[in-house]
């Protein structure tokens, strides 16, 4: 376990993650996992099992702290990821929001026409995310860098559109198609709430922030500048000026070779990478100075053994010459096992 202390702004040359971020290579890379909160970890399911369901959780300050914290405690990872949801964004819109159990979020009224006429929008609900991040902060190690989150515009969409997830995000792609003012409208939205909440968290304390760009992968190349790169630049533009001195992590999964466009067009600090993508040829592709994250495949950490090592090797290998941070190239499973992460981070901190 890793004792905690009070965060202050001296510490911030102890952050390694945070130093990596704003452009200085660090080695041993500094590490942390998406979803490093959650079902793999004994201490979240007895939490859940005593709290309830996952959205009650979200908006349980104190309960939310402890399971951002739970991954911190356990391994010492260099950044703590804010225990929450990319739908937050849609439920202080107006939408009802609820988790079926073994199938995910649902959404209603699913928006079909791309309005949000008919909604009452509650930002309380963003302050209630904010009060965690301040718990979080008034007990983290010093060397560890707070990462709030949101997801970007296009992925919000799809789920507001469709009133829950689906495999080709079709009916988002329909109304992109056939009414694109109306679904502009949609995104404009999504994008100034997001902007907003982002702001609120790092008022809170975050010092870094990761838009979560999980179907960028489903769009024809025009849309996908329309609708991924756009928004992202005025998100990323719109922190930069307001909240300057914050660095913003882009995470476009299954985007292949549009990364180049998606990292020269949207302007962020850093962007995280998924494993289907060749890390050599990312490190090529890439600025040589721009940060990156990622890549294991998060199944070589559920296989554990010479395949891991191995694959760590590969991504640590890759990106030997440029500042990196060691992630997943998505979130951790759940049936990963304790010590393979264990075996993961002594073989990082060797």
């Amino acid at each position: 376990m890793h004792a905690f202390s009070k965060v202050s702004a001296q510490a911030d040359d102890q952050r390694a993650l945070l130093a990596v971020l704003r452009g200085e290579r660090r080695d041993p890379p500094p590490v942390w996992l998406m979803r490093q909160a959650g079902r793999y970890l004994p201490e979240y399911r007895a939490l859940r099992e005593e709290k309830g369901g996952f959205l009650a959780l979200c908006y349980d300050p104190e309960a939310a702290a402890e399971i951002t914290l739970q991954p911190i405690r356990r391994f010492g990872f260099d950044g703590a990821i804010l225990f929450s949801d990319i739908l937050i964004v849609p439920h202080a819109l107006g939408q009802d929001l609820w988790f079926e159990a073994g199938e995910g979020p649902r959404l209603a009224p699913p928006m079909t026409d791309g309005l949000l006429d008919g909604l009452v929008a509650d930002h309380s609900r963003l302050e209630t995310i904010a009060e965690t991040v301040r718990r979080v902060v008034a007990q983290l190690p010093a060397e560890t860098t707070m990462i709030g989150f949101a997801g970007s515009p296009w992925t919000v969409a799809t789920y507001m559109v469709a009133g829950q997830g689906s495999k080709d995000q079709g009916a988002a792609r329909r109304l992109a198609y056939g009414d694109p003012h109306a679904f502009a409208r949609l995104i404009a939205a999504i994008t100034a709430t997001t902007i907003d909440y982002l702001c609120l968290q790092i008022d809170a304390g975050v010092m870094a922030v990761q838009l979560f760009d999980s179907w960028a992968g489903s769009l024809a190349p025009d849309q996908f500048r329309r609708w991924v790169i756009e928004p992202n630049r005025a998100i990323v533009e719109a922190l930069h000026t307001r909240r300057p001195g914050v660095p913003m992590i882009g995470f476009p999964k299954g985007i292949g070779e549009k990364l180049p466009e998606y990292a020269r067009d949207t302007g962020f600090d850093a962007i995280g990478i998924d494993e289907t993508i060749d890390p050599v040829w990312a490190d090529q592709a890439l600025p040589p100075a721009l940060p990156v994250q990622g890549n294991l495949d998060p199944l070589a950490l559920v296989a554990g053994g010479d395949a891991l090592d191995r694959a760590v090797a590969a991504v640590r290998a890759a990106f030997a010459n440029r500042p990196h941070i060691f992630n997943l190239g998505h979130g951790i499973l759940q049936d990963t096992p304790i010590v393979h992460v264990e075996r993961l981070l002594a073989m990082l901190r060797q």
